[in-house]
């Protein structure tokens, strides 16, 4: 039977986890080997009480971890991940927005050979400034993560065991799923699927945390920045030049015109300021790859985990124990 994990970030989400899980139990647990991982980010409403209480009701298919302090979603989807077990993953939101339903199609596209499929939306039934918030990342990911124009990055996507084994082998401080993804594996699937309304509350996403989200994508996965710094370093240097030239032509050639001290002083500080920046901006491609390279910082920090025990590993308990008991009957006989 083929083992199938489904990680889901959970945050405020008291009003509809409970029904997701045993939705999903009841759609999968006949069809797969089920596991289900929640990650509480810290939320402050009532979702850890029904964690805990789906963990007791299916111990051989939830596992719920509970982190410290609130993360973030991509932290808490790594979480998941390094808990994940199964041949295949599935990472999707805690509001119903994707439908449990899709999965199992989900599955038959990744059986077709891909590394990860990602779900598509023929029309998102989200917040005009998600809409818009979804739209700039796009953008920026075409431009930074040299992502295919017609991929779209969506948070409810299916991954198979190389890939999520590659994933979790980032050790960085501020994880973006899709950006390690698209610098693992080419071989990326799509599919149209529902985008359902959310059934309780709103988007956790406000405009400072998409704001936060693109820095991340700039600063952690690309050097962009500091080459725009010596780009505009390199500008300002030429301008120097061209305005310490015009000081040698007014020296030696006085019909050419007379510099005023003003125009004298910017072509000396903005040639020094550009060779400034220029260096600065060397300096700091060194010091960037440094930092993508050895930042330690935790991604996550987990206060409590209980862990499922899994139908596989509870059929070949129940055979070792059988064989146990086969061995010590045949010593009494004997």
């Amino acid at each position: 039977m083929l083992a199938l994990s489904v990680v889901i970030p959970v945050y405020n989400a008291a009003k509809t986890i409970e029904s997701l899980c045993n939705t999903l139990i009841d759609l999968y647990s006949a069809r797969f080997d089920l596991e289900i991982v929640l990650v509480n980010d810290y939320s402050r409403d009532s979702s850890d009480l029904i964690c805990r209480r789906l963990h007791e009701s299916y111990p051989q298919i939830i596992t719920y971890i509970k982190l410290a302090r609130n993360f973030g979603e991509h932290n808490a989807v790594m979480a998941g991940l390094n808990s994940a077990s199964g041949e295949l993953c599935v990472v999707m939101d805690d509001d119903f927005q994707n439908p449990p339903e899709e999965i199992g199609r989900l599955v038959e596209e990744i059986e077709k050979g891909y590394d990860v499929v990602y779900s598509d939306y023929a029309v998102k039934n989200d917040s005009m400034l998600r809409n818009m918030g979804s739209m700039v990342n796009d953008r920026m990911a075409n431009i930074i993560l040299h992502k295919p124009a017609d991929l779209y990055l969506s948070s409810f996507k299916i991954m198979n065991r190389f890939l999520v084994s590659e994933i979790i082998r980032y050790t960085g401080p501020d994880p973006y799923i899709d950006a390690i993804i698209l610098r693992s594996t080419a071989n990326i699937g799509r599919l149209s699927v529902r985008h359902d309304e959310r059934m309780h509350g709103r988007s956790g996403y406000t405009f400072t945390k998409l704001v936060s989200l693109w820095g991340n994508m700039v600063v952690s996965y690309s050097l962009i920045p500091l080459r725009i710094i010596g780009i505009l370093g390199t500008v300002l240097a030429v301008y120097g030049v061209y305005m310490g030239a015009d000081v040698v032509f007014d020296a030696f050639i006085p019909s050419y015109g007379e510099l005023t001290d003003l125009e004298t002083l910017t072509s000396v500080t903005a040639f020094f300021r550009g060779v400034q920046m220029l260096a600065i901006s060397v300096v700091g491609e060194y010091i960037g790859r440094i930092y993508l390279a050895l930042s330690r910082d935790p991604q996550f920090v987990v206060r409590e985990r209980l862990s499922a025990r899994r139908r596989s590993e509870a059929v070949m308990l129940r055979s070792v124990a059988g064989t146990v008991a086969e061995e010590i009957r045949a010593q009494s006989n004997e």
